[in-house]
């Protein structure tokens, strides 16, 4: 992906995704799971939508029978499970913190400080 920022929060949306590639997700269902207003949410699916990442699709429902319009539900394309699997494990590596290096102890040096 060219220009998406990997965020904490695009992070969070594609570890959901990564949990099982293959479901569908629902717009308010990841707002709760991933702890993330909707509209915060709603570009990040739009953004995934247009890199390929996710496909949105909505469902074959009767509105007035219903009661409710159709949801938009959204499915991980295999080429976007493994660019997020690969933009994750980058993140992860780039937090990762330091290797503790030894400390300098002047005093170790038998008084030759």
């Amino acid at each position: 992906m060219a220009d998406f920022r990997m965020t904490t929060s695009v992070a969070k949306v594609l570890r959901e995704f990564l949990e099982d590639p293959t479901a569908r997700q629902y717009g308010f269902d990841l707002m709760k799971s991933c702890h993330i207003p909707s509209g915060s949410l709603y570009p990040i699916l739009l953004r995934l939508e247009k890199a390929g990442w996710i496909v949105g699709h909505f469902e074959d429902i009767d509105p007035s029978t219903e009661g409710r319009p159709p949801r938009k539900y959204y499915t991980m394309t295999p080429e976007g499970a493994l660019s997020a699997t690969r933009e994750l494990a980058k993140l992860s590596a780039a937090l990762r913190p330091p290797t503790l290096a030894p400390v300098f102890n002047p005093g170790a040096l038998g008084g030759l400080a």
